[in-house]
């Protein structure tokens, strides 16, 4: 992990835009009080596999990505790996703890790719909350929209519909990552097979397996690892 900060407060991967502004929570507020946020923050870089946060650390931040891939999983006692989020530029997590006091993170945050990450302390939040409060209720309402996503996770891993729960996390990934051209989705992967099977709850073999099966039912197609081109949205969606 690497501090990343100019003279200016502002990340080198800013190049001179006001990282603040892509986090949903602050769009509404003026440049100046963006510029004070950006004051505030810490920057930091991560190479890919390294752990952001441990599960059980003591959240004290909100961490906002600002350019790079950052996985949220948690372990089970045999090391096996339930991915919970896939976050992006713009994204950001430790929210849930900002209204609270000494609580550990029930997850981990893994760089799945060069990230750079800006940080603001509970502290510095607390005072922009008082300054400005309407971030409260976006915020309650970024906690809302996750509560509701983490219920879809829990219903689709409780199945014992294999097909169910990868074109789950196909849906997902193509919500996030996919650009539609020519009526079809064409979605970059951030992930490799065995998270996509983790993600899912499912083994690598079957996430494989399974994508071979749309592919031949003329669901998607398969360009490399990296890219998913979904062909029929709608047959995807009846899976579910």
């Amino acid at each position: 992990m690497n501090v990343d900060q100019g003279e200016t407060g502002l990340c080198r991967t800013c190049h001179n835009n006001l990282c603040a502004k892509k986090v949903s929570i602050f769009s509404s507020l003026l440049d100046k009080d963006i510029q004070k946020i950006v004051s505030l923050t810490g920057h930091k870089s991560y190479s890919k596999g390294e752990y952001l946060c441990h599960e059980g650390d003591i959240s004290s931040r909100l961490y906002i990505v600002n350019d790079g891939k950052v996985k949220l999983s948690k372990f089970n006692k045999d090391g096996k790996e339930q991915i919970l989020r896939i976050l992006s530029n713009g994204s950001f997590f430790g929210e849930f703890y900002l209204f609270s006091e000494d609580e550990p993170y029930n997850f981990s945050a893994i760089a799945i790719s060069e990230v750079k990450i800006c940080t603001l302390s509970k502290s510095d939040m607390d005072g922009l909350l008082r300054e400005h409060p309407d971030i409260n209720r976006k915020i309650m309402t970024e906690i809302s929209r996750r509560l509701i996503q983490t219920e879809n996770l829990v219903q689709n891993l409780s199945t014992n519909d294999t097909n169910s729960k990868v074109a789950y996390v196909l849906l997902e990934l193509s919500e996030k990552y996919g650009i539609t051209k020519n009526n079809q989705i064409h979605v970059n992967i951030p992930i490799n097979r065995e998270e996509m099977a983790s993600y899912a709850g499912v083994t690598r073999e079957t996430m494989s397996r399974k994508l071979s099966q749309f592919e031949h039912l003329g669901i998607l197609q398969t360009k490399g690892n990296k890219t998913i081109i979904i062909l029929e949205m709608d047959e995807l969606m009846n899976f579910l």
